[in-house]
């Protein structure tokens, strides 16, 4: 009986390896989506809130004497720009070999470093509760104040204790909050484990509905929340912080780009056989007025 001469006695066999190499780390930016860009010229940038004064019974008798009435001046914020960046260095060897899945290792690690950074630009939007950092040596680096530092004290809604989850109640509490203030949001951000609880109560007796429009490309899900307090639109976040539920009006919001300091790509001096990139952006977070968001948050009062 001949020998079988089989693939396993071959020599030279060519490898079989797919030309795609898959990634599922989410990208979706929701916050940054959602909001509009402004420019500003200084690493400390500063604006201006106004509200009317309360109403009053206002009748006044004929031939009545005028009487100049106090009046309240505006109120300054402010906020810094944030540098972030990446940074990477591909030999030229691994530059120049052949590789299943990509072309220059150089240019997939630009592309990947370009995304992170994104998220983590969202994450100082939606997840850095921490106030202001405005340091006085350059050792120390900026930091902005995120969403969660600028929302009006009384625009804040607490659930009573960590863990204690968000209740319709504690919802409609905050969209109340926000109509006497006189503002109107019309995006809910939510956490992915809050949304298994808006499931829960915006779906009974029939009170969601999707919503076919361009604004569902930039999100998960959309589904809408009517309440006496208007309509707004759930939308899910993996960046928000984990508790946190944000009632706000994108057009509220802006997010601040130092001049000239958009994110950009700064090949850097060769210090030998390899090139190393440098990707840079400065950033930072302006609400137009605290009172035109709010926010429920699943932990106790710290001012009680």
């Amino acid at each position: 009986m001949g020998t079988q001469y089989t693939s396993y006695d071959a020599v030279g066999t060519k490898e079989d390896v797919s030309d795609i190499i898959s990634m599922i780390t989410p990208t979706k930016t929701p916050f940054t989506s959602l909001t509009k860009s402004e420019t500003v010229h200084n690493t400390y940038y500063e604006w201006q809130e106004d509200e009317l004064r309360a109403t009053a019974d206002n009748a006044q008798p004929e031939g009545f004497t005028a009487t100049p009435v106090a009046r309240t001046p505006t109120i300054m914020r402010g906020n810094v720009t944030q540098i972030m960046s990446d940074t990477f260095e591909v030999s030229g060897t691994n530059d120049a070999v052949t590789k299943y899945g990509r072309g220059k290792e150089s240019a997939r690690e630009a592309s990947k470093a370009s995304a992170a950074l994104k998220l983590d630009l969202e994450a100082a939007f939606t997840k850095n509760d921490s106030d202001m950092v405005k340091p006085t040596v350059a050792s120390t680096p900026r930091k902005f104040a995120g969403v969660q530092k600028q929302i009006d004290p009384d625009n804040i809604v607490y659930t009573g204790a960590t863990g204690t989850k968000i209740t319709e109640a504690n919802y409609l509490d905050a969209a109340q909050a926000l109509y006497d203030a006189g503002s109107e949001a019309s995006i809910t951000l939510v956490t992915p484990t809050n949304s298994r609880t808006f499931a829960g109560f915006t779906g009974a007796a029939g009170r969601s509905r999707v919503i076919n429009d361009d604004s569902k490309k930039i999100v998960n899900a959309v589904n809408l929340y009517v309440s006496p307090f208007g309509e707004e639109k759930i939308v899910l976040s993996r960046h928000l912080k984990a508790g946190d539920t944000l009632l706000f009006d994108p057009a509220m919001w802006a997010r601040v780009i130092l001049q000239g300091r958009n994110w950009f790509r700064e090949t850097l001096a060769k210090t030998g056989d390899s090139l190393k990139m440098m990707i840079v952006g400065e950033f930072g977070l302006k609400h137009k007025n605290q009172k035109a968001s709010a926010l429920v948050r699943e932990m106790a009062d710290p001012n009680a």
